[in-house]
């Protein structure tokens, strides 16, 4: 909303955990290279604390950035389990197939085990992660440690790295977690940003963000946002987007104390400071009503409550004060002036481009499975008729339809093409939504033909794994384990295509063996991070085609 007004490309203090942003502090160094030797470690438990915002996650997504291409990383993000529900995460994660109607811990152990095994003779190493980790139960944690017990006679096949809020620290001196805490191999705790390094956070993310001029904060404000927020880097990000926004409604460059101060009772729900001098009707209150008018009077004041709304109770209240300038001409027609300055230089900017994706909110939206379908038919370019079962249309393009009720976001970045997600809400019945976009924090469906974003742990609230999505077949599949043989010539073109390495004549007649292709699909699997089982089911195929460069829709980034 006020990115162009201070010459920036976007909204710098965002608190997704974007690695663009990160602002590597001497802490935050110290906390990256603890992870990264956690990968060296052999095994073992890898510790990183840190208060509320500090920073945490974000240093996580910029380790995932830098984990080498021959590690398989399981990443959970919401620990509330019990021990048989958080097995069943990992094996999901690591794309394990278990034994219908697993329930015990060996249910799920046994086949963990075979995949580590598996990916150790594969030379692949195996990191789990785990945000959040002071949620875990005791039982749990013990479950964890017992986990680092799977080894070879050379090395740990597991490598588990902890990341939560200082109250893990805690749980981990208790007595009966003891063995867990001898076998942490690398701990730190990431404290708060210093005066100077709050400035320098500040600074950083504005020029990420595209800042070329002069920094819109002087140096008393600066002081201020860091004594405000204490520091921390989460805090520091909501007053410094409040007080940009204060600045743009009333059309100031140049963030005083006062608008921090303004801005720091909207967001962190106080009143300002009682040491402040008192004078005008500072700039951000002024600005928000001037705004809040002006936006009325053009028909706008959803838009406002709109952009506003992320605020919570600071947006709720903005929109209401748009709602009482509408109402008053006269306080309105007073303000229009200044908020025409305020807002003019902002449409003008945005006139020519593209704007991003919307954001969703799914307690809002009434999703149709009929037009989910027809969404994901679109990507593929599929002819629906009406009337018509979707699965049936597809079969006659050379298509099938492939279900599972034990999906993962992990899984859907793997096989990279759009699906359709059924969503489960409280008080509402199951529904499909299309899911087109991914990234690292945030998924992009489509409502009425238009992608909108859903942040990640709001997705997470309402999927439990269940999902759909078409996949080209091979000529000759048909289904069942023991009639494969249609599938040789085609398998050992394929295979052959993803190792660079041409087959003469016939590819039926020059295909290897089926112990030799058999051999050949494991390495594969291994490759894509798949159970190196030799099977050909549905996935294995999905990733063959993929690999080969066979025409079928990928997902697109969500931002």
């Amino acid at each position: 909303m006020y990115a162009s007004f201070f010459g920036l490309k976007q909204a710098p203090f965002s608190i997704a955990p974007d690695p663009h942003y990160l602002f590597m502090s001497e802490r935050h160094r110290e906390a990256l290279a603890h992870l990264l030797y956690g990968l060296d470690g052999g095994g073992g438990f890898v510790l990183l604390t840190g208060e509320i915002g500090a920073g945490k996650t974000t240093v996580c997504r910029c380790f995932l950035e830098q984990i080498p291409a021959n590690c398989n990383v399981a990443y959970i993000f919401n620990p509330k389990l019990t021990v048989p529900e958080l097995l069943k995460a990992i094996c999901d994660e690591f794309h394990v197939q278990v034994p219908a109607g697993a329930q015990t811990v060996k249910d799920y152990v046994d086949p963990l085990n075979a995949f580590l095994l598996a990916q150790h003779a594969a030379g692949r190493n195996n990191v789990l992660i785990i945000d959040e980790a002071q949620n875990l139960s005791a039982d749990v944690l013990e479950q964890l440690r017992l986990l680092t017990n799977l080894e070879t006679s050379e090395r740990k096949l597991l490598q588990v790295v902890l990341i939560g809020q200082p109250e893990l620290r805690g749980m981990l001196a208790r007595p009966e977690l003891e063995q867990l805490a001898q076998r942490v191999i690398a701990r730190f705790h990431l404290g708060a940003l210093s005066e100077a390094e709050t400035a320098q956070y500040v600074r950083h993310r504005l020029n990420v963000a595209g800042l070329s001029g002069a920094l819109p904060f002087d140096r008393t404000a600066l002081r201020l946002i860091h004594q405000l927020t204490r520091g921390v880097p989460r805090r520091i990000n909501l007053l410094c987007d409040r007080a940009l926004l204060g600045g743009y409604a009333g059309g100031q460059a140049q963030i005083t104390p006062a608008i921090v101060r303004r801005a720091a009772a909207e967001v962190f729900d106080a009143q300002p400071a009682p040491s402040a001098p008192r004078r005008r009707p500072d700039v951000l209150g002024t600005g928000l009503v001037v705004l809040a008018a002006a936006v009325a009077g053009a028909g706008l004041a959803w838009g406002l409550q709109s952009q506003l709304g992320r605020g919570g109770k600071a947006g709720a209240a903005a929109a209401a004060t748009a709602a009482s300038a509408a109402a008053s001409p006269a306080s309105a027609a007073s303000a229009a002036p200044s908020a025409a300055r305020a807002v003019a230089q902002p449409v003008s900017a945005a006139s020519g481009a593209k704007p991003p994706p919307e954001p969703l909110h799914l307690a809002d939206w009434a999703p149709r499975d009929g037009d989910a379908w027809a969404a994901l038919a679109q990507r593929w370019g599929l002819p629906l008729p009406a009337q018509t079962e979707p699965c049936a249309a597809a079969a006659q393009q050379g298509l099938q339809c492939y279900r599972s009720s034990s999906g993962s976001l992990s899984l859907i970045r793997l096989i990279d093409r759009p699906v359709l997600l059924t969503l489960r809400r409280p008080g509402q019945p199951p529904a499909l939504a299309a899911l087109v976009g991914l990234d690292g924090q945030q998924a992009m469906l489509l409502v009425d033909g238009m992608p909108r974003r859903v942040a990640l742990p709001e997705l997470a609230g309402a999927w439990r794994g269940e999902f759909a999505t078409f996949w080209r077949v091979p000529p000759g599949y048909a289904n069942r384990a023991d009639n494969v043989a249609p599938l040789r010539g085609w398998l050992a073109e394929q295979l052959a295509r993803i190792q660079g390495v041409a087959v003469p004549g016939s590819a039926a007649s020059a295909a290897p063996g089926w112990p030799e292709l058999s051999r050949q699909i494991q390495a594969f699997q291994a490759s894509q991070g798949l159970q190196p089982d030799g099977r050909l089911g549905p996935i294995t195929l999905m990733q063959i085609n993929r690999a080969a460069d066979v025409a079928e829709p990928r997902l697109d980034a969500a931002r």
